[in-house]
This record gives structure tokens, C-alpha cells and sequence, in this order.
């Protein structure tokens, strides 16, 4: 017979795991942030016209994320508790998948977290659907090292 890790330590690992692979994420949009267009889209452009920040919060692996809801209405306390309630499946294993990665049900909501090449590619963490409103939490962009000299 070979040993089983108790479920608690596997938990603790995966959650370990998804830190430092949202880390990672922060710190290479970090990087891309710095390398691109400073031109940008004008503000108030129409792709952004209906976006309601909601303000920050923390994923299961206590990586800061912004709140937004992008399509449809919500209560930007709705959109917090569902994100809050989804962060607290994962940290729970309710959520399939390597630490999540899989869709989970929440509160009639479909959550799901994006793949690594999203995430570094968007700063997309994680989306949650219903009725077609959509909440995501996004990685806010951190500072370019060069802007504080």
C-alpha cells in the first residue's frame, strides 16, 4: 500500500500552486504593461462604455484583483459577494480543476478561472455568467519601476 496525502495538505498545495502562478501572471503583465502602447484607446471609447468597477478584492490565493461587472447589471454588492463566494469554493475544493480552473456553480452563477496564457495575455483571472451578466476579476496593472524614477 502506498501512503495518501491527507485532502488538507493536497488543498494547501494546490492553493500554494495558484499563487505563484498568479503572481507570475501580476508580474509578467507587469512587464507587457510597461513594453506597450502608451497611446492607448480614448477614454470613455465605446468597448468600455458599459464596464461598472466594483471596486478590489482577493482571490483564493489572496492575489489582489479588481471587480468589474462588463455586461448587463449588478449590484456592485452582488457582483463582490459572488466573487467572494466563488474564492471561498476554491479555497474549499468544491471547484474542479487544477485549484479551480474548472466551472463551478455558485449561487445560480457559472465561475470559472482562465488558463495561465489568458491571464498573462489579459490579466483575466476569472469570469462569473448568469442571464448574461458577466463579472470578471481582473489583475489591476502594477507600477513600471521606471515611472517612480
Amino acid at each position: 500500500m502506498h501512503p495518501r496525502r491527507s485532502s488538507g495538505r493536497a488543498r494547501r498545495l494546490a492553493r500554494a500552486r495558484i499563487g505563484r502562478l498568479l503572481w507570475l501572471a501580476a508580474l509578467v503583465t507587469a512587464a507587457a504593461a510597461g513594453c506597450g502602447n502608451s497611446g492607448g484607446a480614448a477614454p470613455g471609447s465605446a468597448t468600455r462604455a458599459k464596464v461598472t468597477a466594483c471596486g478590489t478584492m482577493k482571490t483564493a490565493a489572496a492575489v489582489p484583483v479588481k471587480v468589474e461587472v462588463i455586461r448587463g447589471q449588478l449590484a456592485c454588492s452582488t457582483a463582490r459577494a459572488v466573487e467572494r463566494a466563488y474564492a471561498m469554493a476554491i479555497r474549499s475544493g468544491r471547484a474542479p480543476g487544477n485549484g479551480g480552473g474548472g466551472p463551478v456553480k455558485i449561487q445560480g452563477w457559472t465561475c470559472q478561472g482562465f488558463a495561465t496564457p489568458i491571464v498573462l495575455q489579459t490579466g483575466k483571472a476569472s469570469k462569473c455568467v448568469r442571464d448574461g451578466v458577466e463579472i470578471l476579476e481582473i489583475l489591476p496593472p502594477v507600477p513600471s519601476p521606471s515611472a517612480s524614477s
